[in-house]
């Protein structure tokens, strides 16, 4: 069971890593390479990403209540239900954004561009926090464990 525990804690462990590295890193540095290159970088970028990040969010989620219902420890449903709730959320918070950020005509230099990545950066600091709090969960509950 232990092997399953530690397998859940580093998927989720990845996802938050990859998530904050996005936050901390390359969004910031994307950003500061200005507006019009920013947006031109954005797509390609967004669809590396998301294809592992989706992929983590849904292992870790179901890993999660697998360990939970072996165990009955509440807190690995706990977790998963707030790594999983990364999954709705991108749907319904953020998709909409990414989807204007990744239209064919938008105007790469405008000041609307640069609005709508600094409110994707933002919405996306969300996902960072509920993989971090998933994490940090599943590291207590490993920790009192072992």
């Amino acid at each position: 069971m232990m092997w399953l525990e530690l397998l859940t804690t580093i998927v989720t462990g990845v996802f938050a890593g990859a998530a904050i590295y996005i936050n901390v890193a390359e969004h910031p540095a994307r950003m500061s390479c200005g507006t019009e290159l920013a947006a031109t970088v954005f797509p390609a970028s967004y669809a590396r990403a998301s294809a592992m990040q989706a992929s983590l969010v849904v292992v870790g989620t179901v890993l999660a209540i697998i360990v939970w219902i072996l165990t009955g420890q509440i807190l690995w449903l706990v977790g998963g239900v707030i790594l999983g709730a990364i999954f709705p959320y991108t749907l319904i918070g953020i998709m909409p954004t990414n989807k204007l950020l990744q239209e064919p005509g938008i105007d790469k230099s405008a000041n609307s561009t640069r609005a709508l990545l600094v409110k994707w950066g933002n919405l996306h600091l969300v996902r960072s926090i509920l993989a971090l709090v998933a994490f940090a969960i599943f590291a207590y509950v490993l920790a009192l464990s072992g």
